[in-house]
């Protein structure tokens, strides 16, 4: 394909404007459709960034005959259908994590990809952030072998407000949602299945009805172990903190930044093109696409992590 990638993108939020700050910087792709749940706001972004239709409804953008491709950012609960329609209405697709938040969502968008053989990927960031390409090229290169990973995804999130500090539509999960980053990027960079995984939580939240502290254990096939301490209580900085404990180094990650043990920053502005982990993940969508090929962190990859979360959802329900 070497004509332009037309793209529409559901979800005008957050992290759907990390996406279009993220496209402006790719050659050869323009969004052409906007669809969120409030028209106002919709338009209002859709005009800044120069998209002429916009939509609350996600079927007016897979009508549209010139969509190539949709990258959907809606909330977690809507994703396996939404995956699932794009994929029938003839439309490459990139959902951004998770998948789906039952096993049977994620199994089924798997199954419909394979049998339409279109390009359905998901936002496994974690995969593409410089950072964690860093240590992978040293895993890679033999350089590196992972003996533990101590992972700390924290949030102070006791109101139901996404990223922005704007109220949210949907409650997020520290299971489906935030333990899959770590989850699948342990496997991914251990180059080996999970084998054992373990999980406990803390109390339910009286409104927002889920745990809100959560502490998972991983250990993969080559003898790796992880440790996953996740929180929507920590007053602190949001986000993650990946420690990669191997036998020549330790590493530090935050995103797109990568320290030593000793917290000496390491450059890794040479690792990929961009330093935005976002983009490169966009750059990948439309790379396989154009290349008539599997992505990194295609929905057939990264099922196994699903797969993971499902098993540990049962012990939390058991």
């Amino acid at each position: 394909m070497s004509k332009t990638i037309k793209v529409a993108l559901a979800g005008a939020g957050a992290f759907g404007i990390k996406h279009l700050d993220g496209i402006k910087n790719i050659d050869g792709v323009e969004v052409v459709s906007l669809i969120s749940r409030d028209l106002d706001k919709t338009r209002e972004v859709a005009d800044k960034y120069g998209i002429k239709h916009v939509s609350t409804d996600l079927a007016d953008a897979l009508a549209l005959p010139e969509v190539d491709a949709v990258i959907l950012c809606t909330p977690t609960q809507m994703h396996a259908e939404q995956t699932l329609a794009c994929l029938r209405a003839g439309k490459h697709v990139q959902v951004e994590i998770p998948l789906a938040d039952t096993l049977k969502g994620a199994g089924d968008v798997v199954a419909l990809q394979k049998q339409t053989g279109l390009v359905a990927m998901c936002g496994h960031t974690r995969r593409f952030n410089p950072s964690h390409q860093y240590v992978n090229q040293q895993i890679t290169a033999g350089r590196f072998n992972i003996l533990q990973m101590d992972v700390q995804t924290y949030f102070f999130r006791r109101t139901n407000t996404n990223a922005l500090g704007q109220a949210r539509s949907w409650t997020d999960h520290l299971l489906w949602h935030h333990a899959a980053h770590t989850v699948d990027l342990f496997a991914y960079q251990c180059n080996s299945p999970i084998v054992q995984a373990n999980a406990v939580q803390g109390p339910i939240h009286p409104v927002l009805g889920i745990a809100m502290d959560m502490s998972i254990q991983l250990k993969a096939a080559s003898g790796a172990i992880c440790t996953l301490s996740l929180s929507f209580n920590n007053d602190g900085p949001l986000g993650t903190h990946f420690r990669y404990i191997g036998d020549t180094a330790t590493y530090q990650a935050r995103y797109d930044d990568l320290f030593t043990g000793k917290e000496e920053k390491i450059d890794v502005s040479q690792v990929a093109v961009s330093m935005n982990g976002i983009e490169l993940q966009d750059r990948e969508f439309f790379a396989a696409i154009r290349e008539g090929r599997e992505p990194n962190s295609s929905v057939g990859k990264v099922l196994a992590c699903y797969q993971v979360l499902h098993q540990l959802e049962q012990q939390l329900n058991g």
